[in-house]
């Protein structure tokens, strides 16, 4: 006879503040020694193990081609955490965490390591209690995805015992996915030969942010917006991505991807599919999904492509008081390469609530500064009895989510200037995260591990979520393909003359964040 449950009588079930714990699991991290797992994934394990998030037998493993032993591999940790860290460093957090480390040398063609592996894995199952539950982080080039993952087949890790049905194994990969939609297709068929599509987390940042969850919140939590977030009201949406940082040194990654394949493929479309979609029945993973893939059926490229999209490539210049190289005449790149480091696009949804509203999708390198922000941009009131001098300064409302890096909402609206004159003026009203709630918002990443721990798929692109995005983006990479070179802009602009063109012709301007 079980013993009964025992009932914490301080705690109301409908408080959900209390947070979910992972249970006994261990995390490998392939590539380990580069700047993601560094800056962003290493820290933020001990960040979720400061908040009291792991398990108390958690184990992390890294595996890369370095002559390292445990100890060497744990201070690099240590260092990593004590430099990139949210939360205080705290040594008795660190000294828990410590005691599960270790480190497998290889490379990924190499049978003798995956069995090193996995026999690393069944130890810490049985000296740390990880219960036979990992997820495998593949921190690696796409090219390097099919050899990792068949390797984890053979050494008999992808898929836990047969007679242990609670087990897990879970494998997360980091973007590009793919390189085009035929790419995406083989990519998703060889990873769902080895990982069933359950198991597979394809890791987006920008979906791990407070502010693009607050895209939901806002929308579906207030009845204050959803009554005009439609083509009624909206004129046109601008989602933007800019950063003020060149490529330097990136070469080998980014040459041949450029800035369409990088950002918009999966970062803007998918905030486009979180600003348009309906309202799904319940926040479910399978419920949430369901209405992204909708947005993203209904979502086509506006043509003709040399006035509706445009791309450039950043030439030398002055930002932030330095002068500047253009990135031809940075390291690793070609002289003769056509790579973009800034795309813009016009995409229409075609449904009832957004026929006829234009999605404008931009992203650039060496811009103006550090932004991202969704801002849906509203018509015009259609009678203003105010005469042209009374409003000329007067533009259109609009709502604007910042993602990063003042994550915040604003709206902006008409107000009179105090005076005796009836004189309307453009105004904003902010909410900023860092002023509303007395907690700081966790690292990105701290969330998008927490959940690939504890199963929860919702912030994970599926399958048909990575195809269909690509389905929208290959005529525009086509086109652009057979038609020469990108348009240079001067660095810390805002991009080509041709971006601000395909917007003009149709009478509207780029926000300046």
């Amino acid at each position: 006879m079980s013993a009964p449950t025992k009932r914490n009588p301080l705690r109301d079930p409908r408080d959900k503040r209390l947070p979910r714990i992972a249970g006994p699991s261990g995390l490998v991290i392939f590539g380990v020694t580069g700047d993601l797992s560094r800056k962003k994934l290493m820290p933020a394990i001990y960040d979720l193990a400061n908040r009291g998030l792991l398990p108390p037998g958690f184990a992390l493993v890294g595996f890369a081609r370095r002559d390292w032993a445990d100890q060497d591999f744990m201070q690099v940790v240590h260092d990593a955490v004590k430099e990139h860290a949210r939360t205080p460093f705290r040594q008795g957090v660190w000294d828990q965490l410590a005691e599960g480390i270790r480190f497998v040398q290889g490379t990924f063609d190499d049978d003798v390591a995956f069995d090193t592996l996995a026999a690393t894995l069944a130890d810490l199952d049985r000296d740390r209690g990880t219960g036979g539950n990992h997820a495998f982080y593949l921190s690696v080039p796409p090219s390097a995805f099919t050899t990792v993952v068949n390797q984890l087949k053979r050494a008999g890790l992808a898929t836990p015992p047969s007679d242990s049905p609670g087990q897990w194994r879970r494998v997360v990969i980091e973007k590009p996915f793919g390189h085009d939609l035929a790419s995406a297709k083989q990519l998703n068929k060889t990873v769902n030969e080895v990982f069933p599509e359950e198991s597979v987390f394809r890791i987006d940042h920008y979906l791990g942010k407070e502010t693009v969850q607050n895209i939901l919140a806002l929308r579906f939590a207030n009845q204050l917006y959803e009554p005009i977030w439609n083509a009624n009201y909206v004129d046109h949406v601008q989602i933007t991505m800019a950063e003020d940082i060149g490529l330097g040194g990136r070469a080998g990654y980014y040459d041949g991807i450029g800035a369409a394949r990088d950002v918009i493929q999966n970062h803007l479309l998918q905030l486009l599919a979180l600003t348009a979609m309906e309202e799904p029945v319940s926040f479910r993973p399978s419920d949430l999904r369901a209405e992204k893939v909708k947005v993203l059926s209904a979502t086509r490229p506006v043509g003709p492509f040399d006035e509706t999209t445009a791309r450039g490539q950043y030439a030398g210049g002055w930002q932030g008081g330095q002068k500047v190289l253009g990135l031809l005449e940075e390291g690793g790149f070609a002289k003769d390469s056509t790579t973009e480091t800034y795309a813009a696009i016009t995409c229409e949804i075609n449904t009832r609530r957004w026929a006829g509203v234009p999605f404008y999708l931009r992203t650039g390198k060496r811009l103006g500064r550090r932004v991202t922000e969704v801002a849906v941009v509203f018509k015009r009131a259609p009678h203003l009895p105010f005469d042209d001098t009374a409003t000329e300064e007067l533009g259109q409302n609009a709502l604007v989510v910042r993602v990063q890096p003042d994550e915040g909402v604003t709206i902006r609206f008409g107000s009179k200037v105090p005076g005796n004159t009836m004189e309307v003026r453009d105004v904003t009203m902010d909410f900023g995260y860092g002023h509303a709630f007395t907690e700081s918002s966790p690292e990105a990443y701290e969330r998008l591990l927490l959940d690939v721990l504890l199963g929860e798929p919702s912030l994970f692109p599926k399958n048909d979520e990575v195809e269909l995005s690509w389905e929208i983006l290959d005529p525009v990479l086509k086109h652009w393909g057979a038609n020469g070179a990108p348009e240079k802009y001067k660095a810390g602009t805002w991009g080509p003359a041709s971006a601000d063109e395909m917007l003009a012709r149709t009478g509207r301007h780029w926000r300046r964040p």
